[in-house]
């Protein structure tokens, strides 16, 4: 079995954070996406490794396991050893850390794990968490040396996870992604107001079990970033233009929302920065989806551009008047 240096792979550091492993993926994972690459065999192999690299590394658990055997891999090839001779047995899924015991030995047998998908992981990532999003499970067989005895304690399934990214639309209003296992056709819904780091759990379609049952399925989504709105919690952010003539004199704006524009009333002399709650007009709930966060739209004022000489000479009219104008302390007489 091949060890796989999942952090040279993202190109990160072993001390990276969440956030640099994060935009480490959705960078290779953009550029190495077979519909980018289509027909070219390199760039789907890379796409995988990418994808199992991610699946690992942004997990705590499962980055910790792979640390620890990591650091056991180094010492090992650094002494000098065969690596064909490294003992493999104590990293199994679902047999702990101290291995299944004296007298018992894997093997790997059928075909590859999730052999044709995208998301088909390698036997390093089978042997270590039991499974892949999208493939048939590999299959782990127990031999026993003689003497020994067997096992008959049933072990459940390994629980998988499958990073999704949706647009923010999307976790508006909901939606589902398909996924093939098995040969069959997994319609996944993901409810409205998820947000990055929700799971959606699919039950019994993990990894199967040793003699038990089979764990669930996990999409750990990811909400891209939009081009206008900025989430926090229920609540959404946006930046309104308004023109300088509404903003001094009062008036209406039309403000995006994510499931259709609203007018907004603009009081007289408004500033710039100045942030309005639109109540309701935010995200849904996810365990509530009746209900929603705000909209907060915050005035950014547009400053008139290409002025005919007639607009300059009314603005340079006002500036006199202004000017003109007796200040605040004079009117209080100080």
């Amino acid at each position: 079995m091949e060890y796989k240096d999942y952090y040279r792979i993202l190109g990160v550091d072993k001390n990276a954070s969440e956030k640099d492993i994060r935009r480490a993926y959705r960078k290779l994972a953009r550029q190495y996406h077979p519909d980018v690459n289509p027909g070219d065999p390199k760039a789907e192999e890379r796409f995988k490794e990418i994808n199992e690299a991610y699946e690992v590394l942004s997990d705590p658990e499962k980055r910790a396991k792979y640390d620890r055997l990591g650091s056991s891999w180094q010492q090992w090839q650094g002494a000098g050893r065969d690596p064909r001779d490294f003992d493999w047995s104590q990293w199994a899924a679902g047999f702990g850390t101290q291995g299944a015991g004296p007298g018992v030995h894997y093997e790997f047998y059928g075909e590859p794990f999730g052999q044709g998908g995208f998301g088909a992981f390698s036997d390093l990532f089978n042997f270590l968490f039991g499974g892949s999003p999208t493939g048939e499970a590999t299959r782990r067989r127990v031999r026993f040396d003689e003497g020994s005895r067997r096992r008959t304690t049933p072990l459940t399934g390994q629980d998988i996870e499958q990073p999704v990214e949706i647009t923010l639309e999307e976790a508006f209003h909901g939606t589902q992604r398909i996924l093939e296992k098995d040969g069959r056709r997994l319609e996944i819904r993901i409810p409205p107001g998820v947000k990055t780091g929700s799971r959606v759990r699919i039950s019994g379609e993990g990894a199967p079990g040793l003699g038990g049952t089979a764990g669930d399925l996990y999409l750990r989504v990811t909400v891209l970033p939009h081009e206008h709105f900025r989430r926090e919690g229920s609540d959404l952010y946006v930046d309104v233009p308004v023109d300088l003539y509404t903003a001094v004199l009062g008036g209406e704006v039309q403000v995006p929302t994510l499931d259709g524009s609203v007018m907004l009333r603009i009081p007289p002399e408004t500033q710039g920065g100045r942030t309005f709650r639109l109540r309701g007009k935010g995200m849904p709930h996810l365990r509530h989806p009746s209900e929603r966060g705000d909209l907060l739209a915050k005035v950014q004022i547009q400053i008139p551009l290409n002025l005919s000489a007639r607009e300059r000479e009314l603005f340079e009219e006002l500036a006199r008047l202004r000017r003109r104008r007796p200040s605040v302390r004079q009117r209080m007489g100080k």
